[in-house]
C-alpha cells in the first residue's frame, strides 16, 4: 500500500498514525472535522510535506468522501473518526451517535461504491480498517480477559456507539463483501492525547500543583497500551490481517486508576519538585465516580500476536516515562489545545 485515505487524523491516535505513516514513506490523505479533540498543531511538522494532503471535513459528508476518494484513489481507508470521551457521552449522547454510528454508515457506503469501482489488484487488494475499544465488551470481574469472541455489552453512550459502529462494518463485509478489518484497544496512551483524559490530564494538574481528582476508589482497572504500539499494530493487520476477522490490541500493562497517577505524581517528582517541598501524592483527590464506571477491563491480544506477530515494544514503565517527559517537553502544545472550549475541569458528573 502507498496512500492511504486516514479519518480523524489530527486527532490523538489518528495524529501519531498519521506522523508515523508519513515517516515511512506512505502518502496520507487525512480527512478530519477539526473538533476540540482534533489539532493541526499535531500534524506542525508535516506542514509542506507533499505525502500529507489535509482536509477539512466530516466522515458523513458523502459528496466530499467521494470526492477524496475519486482524487486520491487509496489502497485503504483507516477510520479513527470518533467522539471518544466517556465522561463528554455522558453530557450529550446524541453527538455521538451522529459521529459514531451515522458518520461511520456513510463512511462505509462511500467506500463500498468506491470499491465496487476498483479492478484487479487494486480491487482485491483494498482495504476498510475501523479502530474500536475494548469498551464494547463491558465490563470484567477480577479475572478474565476480553477475546475477540466475548459478546459485546456496552455500558455508556460512547461505548453504545462505536458497538453500533462495529455491528456495520462487520454487516458491511457479510452483506456487501466489502473487505474490512477491525480494531479493538485498549486504552491508549502516550504524545498529543488531549487532556481530558486521565494521565494528560493528571500530568498537566500535577504540575501546576493543583489537586488530582480520582473517580470512586480509584481501583478501576485498565489494560494500559502505549499509542505507537496500537499505532504499529494497526499497521500490521492492515498489511496481513485476514479480511473480515477482529484483532483485540492490548498493552498487557492492567493498573488501576490510582497506580496511574501515582506513577505519574513519581516521576513528575523526580523531573520537576515543587518549590514547598511537597510530594505530588499529597495532591490526590477522591471525587464522586462516573455514573456506570466499568470495573475493569483487559485484553487478550493472542489472536494479533500468534497471527500477525504483534506485541507492544513498551512496559508501562517505560511508556509511562516517555509520556510524561513528552509534555514536559510540549508545554506549548498543551497550552495552544486548551483553547478556552476546554480547561480540565470535571465533565460528566
Amino acid at each position: 500500500m502507498t496512500t492511504l485515505l486516514v479519518t480523524g487524523g489530527a486527532g490523538f491516535i489518528g495524529g501519531n498514525f498519521v506522523l508515523q505513516a508519513v515517516a515511512d514513506g506512505l502518502t496520507v490523505v487525512n480527512l478530519d472535522k477539526l473538533t476540540y479533540a482534533g489539532n493541526l498543531d499535531t500534524l506542525a511538522t508535516l506542514k509542506g510535506n507533499p505525502r500529507h494532503v489535509f482536509a477539512q471535513g466530516d466522515i458523513g459528508d458523502r459528496a466530499l468522501v467521494a470526492k477524496l476518494l475519486a482524487t486520491h484513489k487509496p489502497d485503504a481507508i483507516v477510520n479513527f473518526a470518533a467522539e471518544s470521551h466517556v465522561d463528554r457521552s455522558i453530557d450529550g449522547p446524541a453527538a455521538f451517535v451522529e459521529t459514531n454510528v451515522t458518520g461511520t454508515l456513510a463512511l462505509l457506503e462511500c467506500a463500498r461504491d468506491y470499491w465496487r469501482s476498483l479492478e484487479g489488484i487494486a480491487r482485491d487488494g483494498f482495504r476498510f480498517l475501523h479502530v474500536s475499544t475494548d469498551e464494547v465488551y463491558g465490563s470484567l470481574g477480577a479475572e478474565g480477559k476480553f477475546t475477540e469472541h466475548t459478546p459485546y455489552a456496552p455500558n455508556s453512550p460512547y461505548s453504545a456507539s462505536k458497538a453500533a459502529s462495529d455491528h456495520l462494518v462487520r454487516a458491511f463485509h457479510h452483506t456487501y463483501g466489502l473487505p474490512t478489518l477491525t480494531t479493538n484497544c485498549s486504552n491508549n496512551y502516550g504524545p498529543y492525547q488531549f487532556p481530558e483524559k486521565l494521565i494528560p490530564l493528571t500530568i498537566e494538574k500535577a504540575l501546576a500543583g493543583e489537586p488530582l481528582p480520582v473517580y470512586g476508589d480509584g481501583l478501576n482497572i485498565r489494560d494500559w497500551l502505549y499509542v505507537g504500539d496500537h499505532c504499529a499494530a494497526i499497521r500490521r493487520v492492515l498489511e496481513a490481517g485476514r479480511v473480515g476477522e477482529t484483532y483485540n490490541v492490548g498493552g498487557n500493562s492492567e493498573r488501576n486508576n490510582i497506580t496511574v497517577v501515582k506513577t505519574i505524581c513519581a516521576l513528575l517528582d523526580a523531573r520537576r519538585p515543587l518549590g514547598d517541598g511537597r510530594k505530588r501524592e499529597s495532591l490526590i483527590t477522591f471525587v464522586k465516580d462516573r455514573p456506570g464506571h466499568d470495573r475493569r477491563y483487559a485484553i487478550d491480544a493472542g489472536k494479533l500476536q500468534h497471527e500477525l506477530g504483534w506485541r507492544p515494544t513498551q512496559t508501562f514503565d517505560t511508556g509511562m516515562a516517555h509520556t510524561v517527559d513528552w509534555y514536559l517537553t510540549n508545554q506549548p502544545w498543551v497550552r495552544r489545545v486548551l483553547d478556552g472550549s476546554y480547561r480540565m475541569e470535571r465533565l460528566g458528573a
